[in-house]
């Protein structure tokens, strides 16, 4: 094996350029997220996905596209092989929008190499890791070496958005023995990754004049003559005390060797207060302070721990949802509403164990190159959560850079070129060779 990653490595060194400047050329292309920014000319993720095919084809792989949203492909690409031995590598190839553009060094497009990175919405977030995994098993061929399982490529959409090209890619296509996600994760392995939910709370009031206020606050006389109001905000201002609390006894109770402590979070992160909610739980009128409110919506970003299940940390979020109720005599009767799968966003949790094979072959990589391995958990979520809801052990592990989703992105082009020889590492050591 050694040998051969030598000859392999050779390849790669002596066409460097190849990952860099395909790196570049996908990173002039924009392809945000219209999801998030719809404007002519940025919402380019076809051309991408053209590009890519076009590599793909010329190293010899069958491929297909196909539409996840209008104009907005999946690319898949197989290497026959066995599927005892199989492996999919997957990324995605939309990006967030990169905001003002006069407060980046240079085009925020514009894929420049300066200092040692390349710079560009997208660069680290993730093309860069997209163009290293099709690098390496063109390394391999080139080499000379087949490996003997089916090796995948799955390149994908809307991940920025909740994952929907990958939920669809994992649903659809025959299942791999283990799957690479390309996500930049610094040279370390991820196998571990915590289960998200976007989760709704909608906390009941009753609408009234607001000058009536006076009359839910104080004991009055004629009380009888007038039905006082129950202030929503007020509710959720005594729901998100109890909810810090959950949060602190959560990270204080439970964990996991591979996250950091209190990674757990309940961030309640968008609060809509008003009156006469819609059919969401959303109140449809949020202007007028003179309108006790009848009703407010806390959107909760749930993050859990990689070995803890969805329907159990559904079942205790509702547990506790059920005793803030009891504290309250108002909310007893009229308990609050909870909405799971905001925007159909879900993400199971990823726990590939420390000693697997995927684990050991990335590490084997960087071994036989003289780095150091840290094996650590990723705190985000990625695309790696819809292949490991089907079962697919996965393991996050690509370039290094900085600023993803934010001001003057880039990657290290150096460690593009690292990537690259440990994931072909990872191909040859998980999908076997063939013999000559």
């Amino acid at each position: 094996m050694r040998e051969v990653f030598e000859t392999v490595c050779a390849v790669i060194d002596a066409e460097r350029d190849w990952a860099i400047r395909h790196t570049q050329a996908i990173v002039r292309i924009p392809s945000v997220n219209p999801k998030f920014q719809h404007q002519e000319g940025l919402n380019r993720e076809a051309e991408v996905q053209a590009y890519l095919a076009a590599l793909l084809d010329d190293i010899g792989l069958g491929t297909q596209r196909y539409d996840v949203f209008p104009d907005r492909p999946n690319l898949i690409a197989s290497l026959p092989g066995e599927d005892e031995t199989s492996l999919m590598l997957n990324g995605h190839i939309d990006v967030v929008p990169a905001g003002e553009a006069a407060r980046w060094s240079m085009d925020p497009f514009s894929g420049d190499l300066h200092d040692g990175r390349l710079w560009g919405r997208g660069a680290t977030d993730m093309k860069s890791g997209v163009v290293a995994m099709i690098a390496a098993l063109r390394a391999v061929l080139k080499a000379g070496v087949r490996p003997r399982g089916r090796v995948d490529i799955h390149c994908v959409v809307d991940e920025e958005a909740g994952g929907f090209g990958a939920i669809d890619a994992a649903a659809r296509f025959p299942k791999c023995r283990a799957g690479i996600i390309t996500e930049t994760s610094f040279g370390r392995i991820m196998p571990a990754e915590g289960g998200l939910e976007w989760v709704r709370v909608v906390i009941p009031g009753r609408a009234a004049h607001s000058a009536w206020r006076y009359t839910s606050l104080y004991p009055q006389a004629d009380r009888a003559l007038r039905t006082p109001g129950v202030n929503a905000v007020d509710l959720a201002a005594r729901f998100l005390m109890a909810l810090g609390e959950l949060e602190r006894d959560w990270a204080m109770t439970k964990s996991h060797p591979l996250m950091p402590p209190g990674m757990n979070t309940l961030h309640a992160g968008v609060i809509r207060g008003g009156a006469f909610p819609g059919p969401n739980g959303v109140p449809t009128m949020m202007e007028n302070p003179a309108i006790t409110p009848d009703c407010c919506a806390i959107d909760i970003d749930l993050k859990f721990l990689p070995h803890e299940r969805t329907a159990d940390i559904r079942a205790a979020f509702e547990a506790f949802i059920h005793r803030f109720a009891q504290s309250h005599d108002w909310l007893r009767a009229h308990p609050p509403q909870v909405i799971w799968e905001l925007g159909g966003l879900h993400f199971e949790p990823m726990n590939t164990p420390v000693d697997h094979l995927l684990v050991r072959a990335l590490a084997g990589g960087r071994s036989a190159l003289g780095l150091e391995t840290d094996v650590t958990g990723f705190i985000a979520v990625s695309d790696a959560a819809h292949y490991a809801a089907h079962g697919v052990p996965c393991a996050i592990y690509g370039c290094s850079g900085d600023n993803a989703h934010g001001i003057d992105e880039h990657v290290i082009v150096e460690s593009i070129t690292e990537t690259t020889k440990v994931l072909a590492y990872s191909i040859m050591e998980l999908c076997g060779l063939q013999d000559k």
